[in-house]
């Protein structure tokens, strides 16, 4: 459950308390489904002109996307983002916490897992300055000197301490799966979540970083309402193969082995409540992204085939 249904049961449930059970029954039943829709963003860091941050927005606005995901704790003035989002239009609703990797939640230091807990805290409170309403979050790593076990154990408990800076903002905390040898299931994923057991706390599930070793719509089914947003991407799995593991990640979107009928098939069978599909792909100029937002567009007109 994501923070917007906690709410949304919240009022059900007191609108309820009103009325009959029977008739209670009949107005939940009589509600029709909500239609999932997906809005375009993108990371900042994929614009790549020299442009003010207003004119970056702009050019985003104008390129199709609704939306641009920014790295925190932000580098620029908030003031700065805030009138560049007011003269463009553009919204905020995501941003990517930058300490994560090298100050991850699961380190054994008790001083390091700190400064990554104060840092999600700071982008917290940017991210509800912005009018967003979600921080991505990378919840461990596993290496050589951090085992499985222990990598789980101690980010849980880490992403616990971060529970009450979430509460007092009302903001999102998205756990996201990536190349970090960890919650490398889906099972293992959700069991994750419903063990934290918080409206709160859920995923930013990336539908290409998983073609490595599953199908992402697998994954989207498992995880279901625990998806809070999405990170869309394009892996080969014949370049990784041919050319190394990395060299997977080098195809254009529509042109690797995501099945995206499939995949947004299974993103509208949940009906995923997120609102936003963000791009994290090889940016570049202004054309470029042209092409990434016509792209983007094609996968986000299979939702509702």
């Amino acid at each position: 459950m994501n923070r917007k249904d906690f709410l949304k049961s919240v009022a059900v449930l007191a609108g309820a308390a009103t009325i009959t059970p029977f008739a209670s029954a009949s107005v939940l039943q009589s509600k029709p489904a909500k239609k999932v829709t997906l809005k375009k963003s993108l990371g900042l860091g994929m614009i790549q002109e020299e442009l003010s941050l207003t004119d970056k927005f702009k050019l985003a606005k104008e390129l199709g996307f609704h939306g641009v995901e920014l790295n925190s704790p932000v580098d620029f003035k908030m003031a700065e983002i805030l009138e560049a989002k007011s003269k463009s239009g553009i919204e905020l609703p995501t941003v990517v916490n930058k300490d994560h990797w090298s100050s991850p939640l699961s380190d054994p230091d008790p001083a390091v897992r700190k400064k990554c807990i104060e840092s999600v805290a700071q982008s917290l409170r940017e991210v509800k300055e912005m009018g967003g309403d979600t921080v991505l979050v990378v919840p461990g790593v596993v290496n050589e000197k951090v085992s499985y076990e222990q990598a789980y154990i101690t980010s849980q408990n880490a992403i616990r301490e971060l529970i009450p800076y979430a509460e007092e903002t009302g903001m999102q905390i998205a756990l996201e799966n990536v190349w970090n040898n960890f919650l490398i299931s889906p099972v293992e994923a959700k069991r994750y979540i419903d063990e934290i057991n918080h409206p709160l706390v859920g995923w930013y599930f990336d539908i290409g970083n998983v073609l490595r070793y599953g199908w992402p719509e697998h994954w989207i089914k498992t995880l279901n309402s625990r998806i809070m947003k999405l990170h869309i991407k394009e892996f080969s799995r014949e370049l990784m193969n041919s050319k190394g593991l990395w060299e997977g990640f080098k195809v254009d979107l529509l042109k690797g082995d995501n099945n995206w009928p499939v995949v947004m098939k299974a993103v509208n069978e949940i009906k995923h409540t997120g609102d936003w599909l963000t791009a994290e792909v090889g940016g570049g100029d202004r054309n470029h992204l042209k092409q990434i937002s016509a792209q983007m567009d094609e996968i986000i007109g299979y939702l509702n085939n």
